[in-house]
């Protein structure tokens, strides 16, 4: 997804674990627009990234779905808190293993209806399989389930 925004020339941060910004890795990983999560914290990083965005800081933030490296059943849901909170668009991106391509999709704001704004996602990505098929998880969030 970088290398897609740095074509187009669209200026992009992205979220990354901390672990890729320790040692010599960091400098590197902050230059190419990294900003660190600390998993342990996830709400201090929307908070953080609403507070930049808010200071007047211009940029596309990319943020990669979850579970493509161990089992889970939802997405993370701090892609939908920082565009609320911002008013920020979602632009869906994929790289697309089965066709071997890459690409943006559309670009909408979110309507406040989880599981509305959700749909469409899903609809969106329907059709794409990412580098580990088997290790897909279904775009949904837990707001979208009924409390226990």
């Amino acid at each position: 997804m970088l290398a897609i925004a740095w074509r187009l020339g669209i200026d992009v941060r992205w979220l990354g674990k901390k672990s890729l910004f320790s040692g010599w890795r960091g400098p590197i990983m902050r230059r190419l627009g990294g900003i660190p999560v600390d998993r342990a914290d996830p709400a201090r990083v929307v908070s953080d990234v609403v507070r930049q965005v808010r200071s007047g800081d211009v940029f596309g933030l990319v943020v990669t779905p979850d579970g493509t490296r161990g089992a889970h059943d939802t997405w993370k849901s701090g892609f939908y808190r920082i565009a609320r909170e911002t008013g920020m668009p979602v632009t869906l991106g994929f790289v697309d293993r089965t066709t071997m391509t890459t690409g943006l999709g559309p670009t909408f704001e979110l309507t406040g209806d989880v599981a509305q704004d959700m749909d469409r996602i899903r609809a969106f990505y329907a059709d794409k399989s990412g580098l580990r098929p088997a290790r897909r998880v279904e775009p949904r969030l837990r707001e979208e389930d009924p409390p226990a």
